[in-house]
């Protein structure tokens, strides 16, 4: 039974008595309350009973929860640690990239100067042909007009001077595709 119905009944018991005038005695049927006290008895340690099974299921249910934090912080401080390996990497990778595009540049720069040096030479070479062959062809001109009539020098040719050469970007992607 209930140890707190047995003990309203023994309550009951109590109010059900009859009351000593002038004294706070009260008169109550002693096989009845000696009844309630041993079912109290038997009763006490299946409470206590019950309250230990409460007990251990709490401290059962609190060592999972405990259990269930630990590996949740545990978890948390792997993926933390794997986060910060991450993006270690990812600046690696960011600066490598930064890196290996900056020395890109930097070739096409040269290489870009080496051809504007280049095509430069070719051009003066080209230029100076092309007046030897501009001065024979005048000669030319001069002797058959010698013959003729008095005739005016031509005005040397005016060949455009190209427009010097503006640096290119580039961008530089790594990879096997590119290789080839």
């Amino acid at each position: 039974m209930d140890i707190q119905h047995l003990v309203d009944r023994l309550e009951d018991l109590i109010d059900e008595g009859r009351h000593m005038p002038f004294s706070k005695y009260t008169m109550i049927d002693e096989e009845r309350a000696l009844e309630i006290i041993d079912q109290m008895r038997i009763s006490i340690p299946e409470e206590i009973e019950k309250a230990s099974r409460v007990l251990a299921q709490r401290d059962r249910i609190l060592a999972a929860a405990n259990e269930e934090a630990a590996r949740v912080i545990q978890q948390a401080r792997e993926q933390g640690i794997q986060l910060i390996d991450r993006e270690a990497t990812v600046q690696a990778a960011q600066s490598r990239a930064a890196n290996i595009i900056e020395q890109a540049r930097q070739e096409a720069e040269a290489i870009t100067a080496e051809a504007d040096r280049y095509v430069m030479e070719t051009l003066a070479k080209l230029e100076q042909q092309l007046n030897r062959a501009l001065n024979q062809v005048r000669n030319g001109i001069n002797e058959l007009a010698a013959g003729q009539t008095p005739a005016q020098p031509l005005p040397p040719a005016q060949f455009p001077v190209p427009a010097p050469r503006q640096t290119v970007e580039a961008a530089v992607k790594t990879g096997e595709k590119d290789r080839d």
